[in-house]
């Protein structure tokens, strides 16, 4: 019975190999951890946003980029968008409780990015040189 348990417990871990070419998942992380994904999750950790928002928060980022970028993080699960019922409407973005699980590990990543960016740099620039 043991052995059984460990088969499947290692079938459910595999069911979705990531290594593999056809993973179903792949799609969805290339979308969700791309720059501009990552930025506007960690963006709505400290709460709601409505567009207008987010787009000055996220610098450099389009209007046409962030709303492409909303409705994928909206199709994954990660990300809510509230209509309120006004006149316009006030659209207002959120992170779901997926999506708040996520936010960790993506800014934890910028922080690290943060921590390294003068070592980062200068690697580029070693590297740049000895290829000149």
């Amino acid at each position: 019975m043991l052995e059984a348990e460990q088969v499947a417990t290692a079938n459910r871990l595999l069911a979705h190999d990531t290594f593999h070419e056809k993973c179903v998942l792949r799609p969805i992380m290339d979308q969700t951890t791309s720059r501009w994904a990552t930025l506007i999750v960690s963006a709505l950790v400290s709460g709601p946003h409505r567009f207008a928002q987010l787009h000055a928060r996220v610098g450099g980022i389009s209007q046409k980029m962030l709303s492409q970028n909303l409705k994928a993080l909206a199709r994954a699960g990660l990300v809510v968008r509230d209509v309120a019922p006004t006149n316009p409407p006030q659209v207002t973005y959120s992170l779901t409780e997926l999506g708040t699980s996520l936010a960790g590990p993506l800014t934890d990543l910028i922080r690290w990015f943060g921590q390294h960016g003068d070592e980062l740099l200068a690697a580029q620039k070693r590297y740049d040189s000895q290829q000149a």
